[in-house]
Order: C-alpha cells, then structure tokens, then sequence
C-alpha cells in the first residue's frame, strides 16, 4: 500500500483529487494540505510515500514545500500536479527535489502510474512536460532558467534591484516609473512570494542568485547600509 499526502489549495481540486486517488488500488490517502506550510508538516508527521504537490499555494509556496520535503523526509516522494508547464516552474521544482511533474487534467491512469513511480525511487514526468524538457537540454546550455517563474519580466527586474540595495524611489528612477507603480509592484511581489515584508524578499532573492549586479555610481552607499551625499 502506497500511502499519499495531497497539497492544493483549491478545496474542489482537493476534494476531487482525493476521491480520484481512493479508488486506485492500492494507494490510501493519509492527509491533505491546503497551503505549502501544512503540507510540510503534515509530511513530517505522516511520513507518507508520496506528497502529490501542488505549485501556487498560500503560505508557502510548492517549490520552498518540495525543497523542505525533500530536505527532511529523503523517504519521502514529492510528485508535482500544477497547471504549469513552462520550463521555469519545472526547473524549480526538479531543483528543489521532486520526482515527477504531471499536469493537472493528466489521465488517472497516468496519476496512478506516477505515484507508483515515484514512491520506487523513479522520475517520471507527463508527455508535454517530457517534451519540453527535451526541447531545453536540446537547445543547450544558453537556455537559463529564470528563478521565481510566478513573477512577471517586470516584477523579476524591481526584484534584482530591491536585492541589490535599491529603496522604492531608486527603483522608480532605475525604469523610469513612478513611485506608485513601483510600490503597487512591491506589494504584488511580495504576494506572490508569500513573504512577510522587504527584508525577506530580499533573503529569498539573493539566495535564488538575484541581486548581484553592479549598483550604478552612487548607489554603492546605499546598498552598503552608509547615508549618502
């Protein structure tokens, strides 16, 4: 018997997941989660064989889920069924420890295949995810994988320049926009990366590899923590 912990946030995908998964043979739903936090903690109580994960959640975010997963419970498999299949949020996740990547609206017999796979150690991913994985290591190593792929082009760019140092009206003057624009852009970042506050975007940034671009003259003081002028 193959036991599994499903995380989603979204209780009619949880509710129809979980009634899907009982009526494969030999696998028993022990828990479910709908944020990334719970489904960590559910994991380490449980210590299920596969934690089914879902991507975008509350509190913690599926790839910070899958990489704590991964960390603390290596017995454990964490088998990604998301809606997203553009090759950053699959990088992700495969960075940060998951097993297989399905799509959501994968057949059940694939789903059943998949947690079968992945509780014996495999990795197995569904045919468009396969796809385009083949796509990117055939393009070879210019294909970089962007971090944080829930943000948009713009909200990565203020990322990388609030990591590097920059205050909300540096920024604004970095692009050309207004304050506003760039506070309204903080506060979607922010959201999106379910952190609490500025220094913790930051944190996350700069470990993901952001903010490492050389200030421009002047703002050297400035991400140095010295008054200027």
């Amino acid at each position: 018997m193959t036991t599994v912990l499903i995380a989603d946030d979204h209780p009619l995908v949880l509710s129809g997941l979980r009634a899907l998964l009982e009526t494969l043979e030999g696998i028993e739903v022990v828990g479910q989660a709908a944020d990334g936090r719970d489904a960590v903690s559910l994991a380490v109580s449980l210590q299920p064989d596969v934690v089914v994960m879902d991507l975008q959640m509350p509190e913690l975010d599926g790839v910070e889920a899958t990489r704590q997963i991964a960390e603390r419970l290596p017995g454990s498999a964490v088998l990604v069924l998301t809606m997203h299949d553009d090759d950053a949020s699959v990088f992700a996740a495969m960075r940060a420890g998951a097993r297989g990547y399905l799509l959501k609206g994968a057949a059940q017999d694939d789903v059943a295949r998949a947690i079968a796979a992945v509780s014996r150690g495999e990795a197995i991913f569904g045919p468009a995810v396969a796809g385009r994985l083949l796509q990117f290591f055939a393009a070879g190593p210019e294909s970089a994988v962007l971090p944080f792929p829930e943000l948009t082009v713009r909200e990565r760019e203020i990322l990388d320049l609030m990591a590097g140092g920059l205050t909300n009206a540096e920024i604004a003057e970095r692009l050309f926009l207004s304050s506003k624009t760039i506070s309204n852009n903080v506060s979607v970042i922010f959201d999106k990366l379910q952190v609490a506050g500025r220094p913790k975007a930051i944190v996350r940034a700069r470990n993901a590899g952001l903010g490492r671009s050389e200030p421009a003259e002047g703002e050297m003081d400035n991400v140095r923590g010295k008054p200027r002028g």
